[in-house]
């Protein structure tokens, strides 16, 4: 029987899957497909890790079978976004784990395991294929009709990226190609003698193997003057990171930037924050709430606050509740909070709740002038347009781990200075740094298959949209000069007559992009991971207001399909919201747009023609919904997450009973889309009823089964009809 694997995740998309995965269960057994989960939430990801101490609670590695299952060409995988854990959401979900009865060890018992699901660990598991993002035609008229609030821009606006110009990442990058399959060490030499930073690296013959590591010194003077450049300027100070995905670098870049913020208050009691291990790694209310336990807590707190006060003005993430842009590492992630600057007039939000100019600061200037070159276009041309602009679509390079900067045992804080080596196994260095402590320094290695595969998918997405395609590769950064000469030889394996392909540094490629999409016109951007990240949040924050709308493809190199269901975090605060007025916003279009891609493969691939049926009407209910504005709205009392699954079922059943493709399908679906039709009334006047109190989820990170169904399953009529599909 054919399967289709829909993961469990967490936070809004978790409360949401409770809603409609019974609605997918019953569609998708007509065409005699299975729908299985797989749990690989950031409570299921911990479970994992200790089977040996959980007894009967025990719990399978669901992530490491879905990474099997993706190099097989049987694979169906609806991915829904998860949490990529910072230490301080790591640490909740242990404790919380441990309340609920779970025998688990604290963190620093058993650091290794715990950081091993720590970041993006799901998405390198599970991407053995690049991939393919773009907004639906039916997404982006909707977008044209409906044109979400821009903020307007003036040519006078301070808004500005900060970003280094020596001795980041992007400036000290060396790359090499490997020649052969070989075992790689990484070694740090210092006056001691050396040590081994990593044993063994295996590598394959056409790997681009990359090393580059970030000052700490010219980090912490860049830091310092942008510190008071924003007070000089009477700007917001924002930084502006992404220390989940960057899961090792990111958050010891942050510690920098609180540390540079406060830096008066660091010269004064600096060794005894740090002997407390409030370094400002783990953010400013980490190291308030563990002022607490120190003797002299009260006077420290005191010269924070004074600081605050005498410092530039922060950006806010809830300025109602004083939550600053440097209180929690994973609260500001720069692929969605920098758009979302972009699209308020390049405004952030300031203590007083009001909308200030901000100097964003991107210490790493690898992509920094990527925003930059935006900000500049809005300052000189204005506000985008919704209703006219053209589309960015993305082919990104991420199969098998492809360009994991900053995330994994390939990135090191150095503990003295020296020299890092990257060897080969005659113990030659292929790539060499002169290093000091406390510098960042990382590797990363780019697989040749991947690459090509890459090149392969840009060349067909380019001939099937018609549409113009730019390869982002600056030509100063090692691997991507690497990429670049790989790029010009793997093209010349396919036809590209007629098509416009060309490759160019990523801030000419930002302006060529921004200056086509004014004109109504559309551009592939081709990149490697990183940089695919944040595009596939940049220009459909712009276009469509989220980038939980896009239409997320990884076709996997081994033949089978992963659809992802777009971005956008996981919504905690759409939990929250559930949890005080039990109305759940969270949008689940992204996976309804999977799901109808997940059935078209299983057509495509498997022959199964009423799967192609059920995704046409799929797509067809999809568009009605939008047309008839079903989405769910912000506020309690209106439509939510439940009344939308409620009117696409309701849509998608009347337009299954009204195809003429397959005669068994229409007869099948007409009792159940009359039945839904004749109560639609009560069932949505029942999902609002519900709306207006609290609610007791029985856990945050892992809630309690019989809850999240009685929440999300709360009108029988409707849970009636669609069980009765499944007998």
């Amino acid at each position: 029987m054919a399967k289709i694997i829909w993961t469990r995740t967490d936070e809004a998309p978790l409360l949401a899957t409770y809603s409609f995965k019974p609605v997918v269960e019953a569609f998708a057994s007509t065409a005699g497909i299975e729908v299985e989960t797989r749990d690989i939430s950031l409570a299921g990801r911990i479970l994992a890790q200790f089977p040996e101490r959980l007894g009967d609670k025990k719990v399978s590695d669901a992530l490491a079978e879905l990474g099997e299952l993706a190099k097989t060409p049987e694979a169906n995988i609806i991915k829904l976004p998860n949490i990529s854990a910072s230490l301080v959401q790591l640490k909740k979900a242990i404790a919380e784990l441990q309340a609920a009865g779970y025998d688990l060890p604290e963190y620093e018992e058993a650091q290794e395991k715990y950081d091993a699901v720590k970041g993006s660990a799901v998405n390198p598991v599970l991407r053995e294929g690049n991939s393919d993002r773009r907004a639906p035609i039916a997404v982006k008229n909707f977008a044209k009709k409906n044109p979400h609030k821009m903020g307007a821009w003036s040519a006078d606006s301070k808004t500005n990226v900060a970003t280094m110009d020596a001795n980041d990442f992007r400036h000290n990058e060396k790359s090499v190609i490997m020649p052969e399959e070989d075992t790689l060490s990484i070694v740090l030499k210092t006056a001691e003698g050396e040590q081994t930073l990593l044993e063994k690296l295996p590598v394959l013959k056409g790997e681009v193997i990359d090393g580059t590591f970030m000052s700490a010194k010219a980090l912490d003077e860049f830091l310092k003057a942008q510190v008071a450049r924003a007070k000089e300027e009477g700007v917001l100070f924002s930084a502006h990171l992404k220390a989940t995905m960057m899961k090792v670098s990111d958050p010891i870049i942050f510690g920098h930037v609180v540390r540079a913020f406060f830096a008066d208050v660091f010269e004064k009691y600096g060794e005894e924050l740090e002997a407390a291990g409030l370094n400002g790694e783990n953010g400013l209310g980490a190291i308030y709430e563990g002022l607490d336990k120190l003797e002299n807590g009260a006077e420290i707190k005191a010269a924070f606050d004074a600081a605050l006060a005498a410092g530039p003005d922060l950006a806010m993430v809830n300025s109602h509740k004083g939550i600053t842009n440097l209180h929690v590492p994973s609260d500001v992630i720069i692929d969605a909070s920098m758009p979302a600057m972009i699209r308020t007039s390049g405004h952030m939000w300031n203590k007083n709740d009001e909308e200030q100019d901000t100097l964003a600061v991107i210490p790493d200037s690898s992509y920094a002038g990527v925003y930059q070159a935006v900000i500049e276009d809005c300052k000189a041309n204005g506000a985008y347009d919704p209703t006219t602009m053209g589309t960015v679509p993305n082919v990104g390079l991420m199969a098998q781990k492809a360009e994991e900067y900053g995330s994994h045992n390939k990135t090191f804080k150095i503990p003295a200075a020296g020299t890092v080596e990257v060897r080969n196994s005659k113990g030659e260095a292929l790539i060499s740094h002169d290093v000091e402590a406390g510098d960042i320094w990382r590797a990363c290695q780019t697989k040749d298959a991947p690459i090509q595969d890459w090149v392969k998918l840009a060349v067909n997405r380019a001939r099937l949209s018609g549409m113009k395609a730019i390869f982002w590769l600056d030509p100063e950064r090692g691997h991507d000069a690497n990429l670049i000469e790989l790029v010009k030889k793997y093209l010349a394996d396919h036809d590209t007559e007629g098509l416009d392909i060309s490759i160019e540094d990523p801030v000419t490629a930002t302006k060529i992009s921004v200056e086509r999409i004014r004109k109504g016109e559309d551009t592939i951007s081709v990149t490697g991971n990183v940089l695919r990240d944040y595009n596939t949040d940049l220009f459909p924050i712009l276009e469509l207001g989220t980038s939980a709308k896009m239409l997320s493809v990884v076709p996997l190199m081994a033949g089978g399909g992963l659809f992802e269901t777009g971005a956008g975090g996981s919504a905690p605060k759409h939990v929250q919201q559930v949890q005080e007025e039990n109305h759940l916003r969270w949008d689940s279009l992204g996976e309804f747009l999977a799901l109808a891609e997940s059935f078209r493969h299983e057509h495509n691939t498997n022959g199964n023609a009423k799967a192609g049926v059920l995704a046409a009407a799929l797509d067809k209910a999809t568009e009605t919904l939008l047309d008839e504005g079903k989405s769910p709205s912000r506020k309690v009392g209106e439509n939510d997450n439940r009344g939308s699954h409620f009117f696409l079922t309701l849509n998608w059943a009347k337009e299954l009973a009204a195809q003429s493709d397959d005669a068994e399908l229409a007869e099948a679906f007409k009792p159940v889309a009359e039945a839904l039709e004749a109560k639609a009334g009560e069932i949505e006047q029942a999902l609002l009823d519900v709306q207006g109190s609290p609610v007791d989820l029985g856990g945050y990170y892992a809630p309690n089964e019989e809850k999240l169904n009685e929440t999300m399953r709360p009108v029988a009529a409707f849970n009636e009809i669609i069980d009765g599909l499944k007998k």
